[in-house]
């Protein structure tokens, strides 16, 4: 049980139960929107509190609300939702802990600790539940490194899961790259949307002892891939950066066969609609005509994947003065630039106003320099920080409250210490 001495405190009392549940679900990553352990573990690990809670149709999803004393039925204060992503990825785990991963997938983006500092989140919230002046939703989303979780959670109603549309939102995404325990975001536009560019380039399939009786969509692809990093140092604002990575290049089957087809894949990272919306024009046009150019045809699509994560200004001054009240201002940094990293909890954020911090977890043995990133398999987070991000979600959801609500006759005549 919480005490009352201050959500840091409580939360150092219940650090050795949020590790036991990070590295239990770090042993055991599951990828995409189906994640049955995972989802097991979360329920087992609110049972008990005084939460409603709902689980996915289509995912395997953990909505749980959390209703304040601080209100009556007639007239219900603000709503603050808290949300922690809980799949992992693809990834032969390499990063030496004892605890690590052997099922070939792995947590390499720290989402198992955003399960765990969510549950402490819950935990420290429902000790406090006297005393908010509203309702918390605990949004636990599988899918969040693709297909997107957070699009399919909102559809399913996450967003009026209280019974009255969320207020304010609010999410901690550990990172090894960051000082244990340093609060990092900014106001604006934080993390870049993603799309996903598709090419296919259609040739003349044939030997490869005599290219001129072939029409090779091979050299075609490989010019389309340097052109296209030459598109964004030429056509693209330096003050709206884009950023485009080919992660996948796929032609033939044989050394000496001209394929028919070449086929590739592109991230493509914008932070504004208006160079979005002249990438969707301008790439088919660009990858079209360096096709043509050769005999070839050539099929692109623009596929929309995560939108730009935007902060909101207010909310995030707002959480930069409760982080720095609980921390100190050594501890709470704002960045200049954004991250060309993309975030589904964007959907969120462009439907209710809030913010997405980062909370550095490098470990004191790893060097700061040529530290592992995020999605690295050499990756590893201090889970000493768990506690610092359940008291400073919890924090956020009492400060958010109490900002936001209206009087009501229960509150009237309430001291708060």
């Amino acid at each position: 049980m919480c005490g009352t001495v201050g959500p840091v405190d409580d939360a150092a009392l219940i650090l050795d139960d949020l590790v036991a549940l990070r590295r239990r679900l770090h042993q055991h990553p599951e990828v995409g929107l189906h994640l049955p352990q995972t989802q097991a573990a979360v329920l087992e690990a609110l049972a008990g509190l005084p939460l409603e809670i709902s689980t996915g149709a289509g995912l395997s999803s953990v909505v749980a609300v959390l209703r304040g004393d601080l209100q009556g039925p007639d007239l219900p204060g603000p709503t603050v939702l808290l949300r922690g992503d809980m799949d992992g990825l693809p990834v032969v785990e390499d990063s030496g802990e004892p605890f690590a991963s052997t099922t070939g997938t792995m947590h390499a983006c720290g989402h198992d600790l955003h399960v765990a500092g969510l549950v402490g989140a819950a935990r420290l919230l429902s000790a406090r539940k006297a005393e908010l002046a509203g309702n918390v939703v605990f949004m636990f989303q599988p899918g969040e490194e693709g297909p997107g979780g957070a699009l399919p959670m909102i559809e399913e109603g996450v967003l009026e899961a209280a019974g009255t549309p969320v207020d304010a939102a609010f999410g901690i995404h550990v990172t090894g790259l960051y000082d244990k325990g340093l609060f990092v975001s900014k106001p604006g536009p934080a993390w870049a949307g993603v799309n996903l560019l598709h090419v296919t380039v259609h040739g003349k399939g044939g030997h490869g002892s005599s290219p001129w009786m072939s029409v090779d969509p091979v050299t075609v692809a490989a010019e389309i891939v340097m052109a296209l990093q030459s598109y964004t140092t030429r056509r693209i604002n330096v003050f709206d950066p884009v950023v485009i990575t080919v992660g996948e290049l796929h032609a033939g089957t044989a050394s000496n066969v001209i394929p028919s087809t070449a086929r590739l894949t592109a991230s493509v990272r914008t932070l504004s609609s208006a160079s979005l919306k002249q990438l969707t024009l301008e790439l088919p046009r660009l990858v079209q005509g360096i096709s043509a150019a050769h005999g070839c045809t050539a099929d692109v699509d623009v596929e929309p994947e995560y939108p730009v994560t935007v902060n909101d200004a207010g909310m995030w001054d707002h959480a930069k003065t409760v982080l720095t009240g609980m921390y100190g201002p050594d501890r709470v940094h704002e960045r200049s630039e954004p991250i060309m990293g993309a975030e589904d909890f964007s959907y969120v954020l462009e439907r209710v106003p809030g913010c997405f911090i980062q909370l550095g977890a490098r470990p004191d043995d790893v060097p700061a320099e040529g530290a592992p990133s995020n999605h690295s398999a050499k990756v590893r987070f201090d889970d000493s920080v768990l506690g610092e991000q359940a008291a400073a979600l919890a924090e956020l959801a009492v400060a958010t409250l109490t900002k936001l609500a209206v009087p009501s006759p229960q509150a009237a005549g309430v001291v708060r210490e």
